[in-house]
């Protein structure tokens, strides 16, 4: 049988280890890697460091990756583009692939209703613009995020963004009227109450929230990642999606969905929002729209989008043209090769590998997941939940030497998620589960042996 995976040299090898020596001299610690070697290739769902080492790829750049890397349609695409011109600046001269890809968002993004969309750099960008329009359109300033919510790390984002360690940890002051409003964690509910009524329990705390914590007519967007990325990949009860939608439109607030981590085919469709059947006012999206060129946008209500004056939006590479041309084609392959329904089946294996290794392994706490955005919980033992960090690390640790790549999450610390392109193979990902699920057998000591 063929195997993806290949660890020729230690991890970092000779040619990494003098590579790392370079990196700690001249890059601050603060910016951390999840595995101390360096890339040479990639290809699909395949990644080949400076030393020959070829891991599979669970990580898909933090989510950017959903169409493989270096598919050959984006590549042709980019190649093309660059025998063209490079970059006007869309505020200095206009160009096509700008408008191309803003009508195929509008297009692709839930409702009837007519659209304009503002192109940028980053997902963190996305967000600022999106609190912007927001703001200009509604004439309020409050805004308001959840308890485990990521949006990214400027200063607004940062204020956003719920966990302070390591992304606000002696950072502020934050920016003001930036409020976090509680979320369902569903595995985390008390023990007594059920599904329905724990949802029911969520939402009349935010209910409380909008009399206790900042009043409705003061707030210009609700932002909610319909999947919490950074946060755990959870995944929200749909009637406390639609039960905060309904508040919004109840008081005049814009609902804002962060479709940054969960678009573009993570979870089985463009949207994650549409999984809800809710259609937000604003859509932010970035990551995997790009293919790994560095893109976001704001997909909203023309209305709203319009609400800004000239000038007030905009920056100097914001929808530059190779970032515009690899988005246009990573949505052609998506379309074309099917991806939104392989992430269903991606998400499908990945649920029953784990959860069938749960009988075994008591600190397996939760299998959970939209599509093939999914997540383990790993915890202490099931009885108590108690989150266990330490264990999660050596576990992503003892995978990535064994030719893995796959990141943590989390509040807690203590969340494995899934984020491998969607053009992997079914060898590919049989060979990466199984190198995490040995990992995970050699790692854990049951508590009571």
């Amino acid at each position: 049988m063929t195997t993806h995976a290949s660890i020729e040299t230690n991890i970092p090898g000779p040619k990494a280890s003098e590579l790392l020596e370079r990196r700690h001299q001249i890059v601050p610690n603060a910016v951390s890697y999840g595995i101390p070697t360096f890339a040479a290739k990639a290809d699909g769902a395949k990644v080949t460091d400076v030393d020959g080492n070829t891991f599979i790829d669970f990580a898909g750049a933090i989510g950017t990756i959903n169409v493989g890397h270096c598919h050959p349609t984006v590549t042709k695409a980019l190649h093309d583009q660059v025998d063209q011109y490079i970059h006007t600046g869309f505020n200095v001269m206009m160009y096509e692939p700008y408008i191309e890809l803003a009508e195929k968002l509008a297009a692709l993004a839930p409702g009837s209703h007519d659209k304009k969309v503002l192109l940028q750099n980053s997902g963190a960008e996305a967000v600022e613009n999106a609190v912007k329009v927001a703001r200009k359109y509604t004439g309020r300033q409050a805004v308001v995020t959840f308890e485990n919510a990521f949006h990214g790390r400027t200063l607004m984002t940062m204020s956003m963004t719920s966990k302070v360690k390591p992304y606000k940890f002696g950072f502020g002051p934050f920016a003001p009227e930036v409020y976090k409003a509680p979320f369902p964690y569903p595995y985390r509910k008390p023990r007594e109450m059920t599904e329905e009524a724990y949802t029911n329990f969520m939402i009349e705390e935010f209910k409380k929230f909008l009399l206790t914590e900042v009043a409705p007519e003061t707030i210009a967007a609700v932002v909610m990642e319909p999947v919490q990325g950074e946060g755990g990949f959870i995944v929200p009860e749909q009637r406390f999606v639609q039960a905060v939608k309904a508040l919004c439109e109840e008081h005049g607030i814009l609902f804002v969905a962060d479709e940054i981590q969960t678009g573009f085919g993570r979870t089985g469709k463009y949207f994650a929002i549409d999984h809800y059947d809710v259609t937000p006012d604003l859509i932010t999206v970035s990551k995997s729209l790009g293919a790994g060129t560095p893109i976001s946008g704001v997909i909203g209500r023309s209305e709203i989008m319009d609400a800004a004056g000239a000038g007030e939006l905009g920056g100097t590479y914001s929808g530059n043209p190779l970032g515009c041309r690899a988005a246009l084609a990573a949505i052609e392959v998506i379309e074309n090769e099917g991806l939104n329904d392989r992430a269903l089946h991606i998400g499908e294996v990945v649920k029953d590998r784990f959860n069938r290794l749960s009988e075994d392994l008591d600190c397996i706490g939760e299998v959970r997941g939209l599509g093939a955005m999914v997540a383990v919980e790993i915890v202490e033992d099931r009885e108590t939940k108690a989150p266990d960090k330490p264990l999660t690390q050596k576990i992503i640790a003892e995978a990535q030497h064994a030719g893995l790549l796959v990141l943590g999450a989390g509040l807690y610390g203590n969340v494995i998620r899934f984020l491998m392109p969607l053009v992997i193979t079914d060898e590919e990902l049989d060979e990466g589960l199984s190198i995490l699920e040995k990992a995970m057998k050699n790692c854990y000591t049951p508590q009571h042996a």
